[in-house]
């Protein structure tokens, strides 16, 4: 049936295109006077959206959600009301409320040279004009949507939909004024079929709909990124202390028990920074194509399947997510350019969190492990064609604002703040957090305002210098950048160094000591033997990160026997062992469980150096294209495009 539908989308677009009124030359100039976004049509200073109600039917049959987007409008004056959109069908726009609409004239932009931004709809307001109500569906187009067939589920019977809004995504499922800048109010009317039950970034329930409709508030203001919606056979578990876990009930124990802590982060979070602010903090884990380890819906964190590990050893991107609920949900980029505005905060503060939970040494290890893949990330933008994207404040004009997810925004970020810390103590900077969060709750700002702000409020009165022009606003690492150390990486790096030099320093070691019991001397023996459970997993990582790309296949097959990297359960050990793998061409020898790995998986952050040194090694390159090939399908859309980008 699917095989039809995109030509009967095009015959619908060409109809709608064709019956569309002219555009006005005054709404043809406003086009191109919008320096508010770089990334979005929006006319927020002359009209913009306070609160939106969403009227949605999801047709899994059909893969596409029937809508209606309700806007509450602030007006200044406007005549025009603009919208973002990209990849739906609009079939009509009506003004006033509900019960007392009036159609009105639309006109539908063409499509941004790049394919970036999508198309401007500007709708003929007038300047008494609150509520514009636009009648819509989605499309194979609409990049936000995952609509997952019943054998990517747990359940292999009922299928699964979500959705993925960040950077700018929202506006390929709804017609909204897509830019962070942007804070509004929602709520929403879905209708699902009877056995599914449907769940937002909003109050949430916990039970099935005999009939399937759902009623979701969203009474906080958010960004429009920050909407979000899930679809499938899903059941709940109570974690107390206002957080629980959603997931596909043949996970939902495992689920459970791997993220038991979630309170305990909660409690060190609201110590740290202040109060929690969005009531509850629930997590629904996704199907494995989610292309992200998380992402930080407000009262609904999306997680990936990955961070099932059985052992908790990779909770902190949960601690992230929830960092996410201060600097990102609650103060937010203005807009993509500072987003390390959003993300290097909260990886200072997943940091905090995780150093509370498990020790500073625990924490120092995880944050060079970040700041080695960051050196990497550098040295990478330097040999690129945009230099510049090693400075954390952006010019992204007409770039795919996904580009600014790099390990710049987010390490170089964190580290910003790290350094900070050593500069002014720790004290005076969780005051100033704590303080910032409270200041800004519910708002956006620029690098500018941060600035002003740190300067009036930590700084000046402590008569204290920073650099901070130059950590914002020049390429690369400043010289005064905080450096850790963490002595069990250094010793695993020391391993590495043995094992490329010939040495096994894996292999059974024993020594005898001398002991006395009950009265008698007896040998003891005591086993060095270095085994894979006695590191924590970021010892691996660095480990295998800092063995030669060419080693023997024979030499990778007798370490892939000592510690049973290619039987990981964890994620990370496998990224960087398959990674490896493929540079020695000792892939070609552990075909299955790669295959299956990337078959499976549809996080971004494995997906792609896995396929750029397959792709780069001659002997593994068809290999790749094979595997994508037999994946592509599983993977959302985020992950295919980038894929097939490397692969092309």
């Amino acid at each position: 049936m699917m095989k039809h539908w995109p030509f009967f989308l095009i015959l619908l677009i060409v109809w709608a295109c064709n019956n569309a009124p002219e555009t006005p030359v005054a709404n043809t100039e406003k086009l191109s006077l919008l320096p508010h976004d770089d990334h979005s049509y929006a006319n927020l200073k002359q009209i913009h959206t306070k609160h939106l109600h969403l009227e949605l039917e999801v047709d899994f049959k059909a893969q596409t959600i029937y809508g209606i987007a309700r806007h509450q409008m602030q007006n200044n004056g406007a005549d025009t009301a603009i919208f973002d959109l990209k990849g739906l069908l609009i079939q009509k726009v009506t003004l006033g409320q509900k019960g007392h609409e009036k159609e009105t004239d639309f006109t539908i932009g063409p499509m941004d040279k790049d394919s970036i931004i999508g198309q401007a709809l500007l709708v003929n307001v007038d300047s008494k004009t609150t509520d514009v109500n636009i009648y819509y569906q989605t499309t194979t187009a609409s990049a936000a949507l995952d609509w997952l067939d019943t054998t990517l589920t747990s359940s292999k019977t009922k299928p699964f939909l979500y959705t993925q809004g960040q950077a700018i995504l929202t506006r390929t499922w709804i017609p909204v004024q897509d830019s962070p800048s942007n804070r509004l109010t929602y709520s929403a009317d879905v209708k699902v079929p009877t056995d599914l039950l449907a769940l937002m970034s909003a109050r949430n329930p916990t039970q099935l709909s005999a009939s399937g409709n759902y009623h979701f508030e969203m009474p906080y203001a958010i960004p429009s990124y920050l909407i979000a919606l899930a679809v499938g056979d899903i059941g709940f578990k109570d974690l107390g202390t206002g957080c629980g876990v959603y997931a596909e009930k043949e996970l939902l124990k495992s689920c459970a028990k791997e993220f038991e802590d979630l309170p305990q982060m909660m409690s060190v979070a609201n110590e740290l920074y202040g109060k929690y602010r969005w009531e509850r903090y629930d997590v629904l884990v996704l199907p494995y194509s989610f292309p992200f380890g998380g992402m930080e819906n407000p009262m609904l964190t999306f997680a990936n399947p990955t961070l099932l590990t059985g052992d908790k050893s990779l909770v902190s991107v949960l601690a992230h997510e929830l960092a996410h609920s201060w600097s990102g949900n609650l103060v937010t980029n203005h807009s993509w350019s500072d987003l390390w505005l959003n993300e290097g905060t909260t990886v200072y503060f997943e940091q905090r969190i995780m150093e509370a939970l498990s020790g500073k040494e625990v924490a120092d290890i995880m944050a060079l492990i970040e700041f080695d893949e960051l050196q990497d990330a550098l040295k990478e933008i330097a040999a690129s064609k945009n230099p510049e994207d090693s400075k954390l404040h952006l010019e992204l004009a007409g770039r795919d604002p996904d580009l600014a997810l790099s390990d710049v925004a987010y390490v170089k970020g964190a580290f910003f703040f790290k350094t900070l810390e050593q500069k002014v103590g720790r004290a005076a900077l969780d005051q100033f957090l704590k303080g910032y969060f409270a200041h800004f709750a519910f708002q956006t700002i620029d690098a500018e305002t941060f600035i002003a702000y740190l300067d009036a409020n930590l700084l000046k009165p402590q008569n204290i210098s920073f650099n901070y022009k130059q950590w914002i606003y020049e390429k690369g690492l400043p010289q005064n950048c905080l450096a850790l150390k963490a002595p069990r990486l250094e010793q695993m790096k020391g391993f590495a160094k043995q094992y490329n030099a010939g040495g096994n320093p894996f292999k059974p070691t024993y020594r005898y000591k001398w002991i006395r019991k009950n009265g008698k001397r007896k040998k003891q023996k005591i086993d060095l033997t270095i085994r894979y459970q006695d590191r924590i997993i970021q010892e691996w990582q660095i480990f295998i990160r800092n063995l030669n790309t060419n080693t023997s296949v024979a030499r990778m097959r007798q370490l892939d026997q000592a510690l049973h990297f290619s039987a990981s359960q964890n994620s990370e050990v496998l990224k960087e062992w398959f990674v490896l793998a493929a540079q020695t061409s000792y892939a070609l020898e552990i075909q299955k469980p790669l295959t299956d790995f990337l078959v499976k998986v549809g996080r971004r952050k494995y997906l792609m150096p896995i396929y750029e040194a397959l792709q780069q090694n001659p002997k593994t390159k068809e290999l790749a294209q094979q595997i994508f090939e037999k994946a592509k399908e599983n993977y959302h859309s985020v992950s295919r495009s980038s894929v097939a980008a490397i692969l092309k």
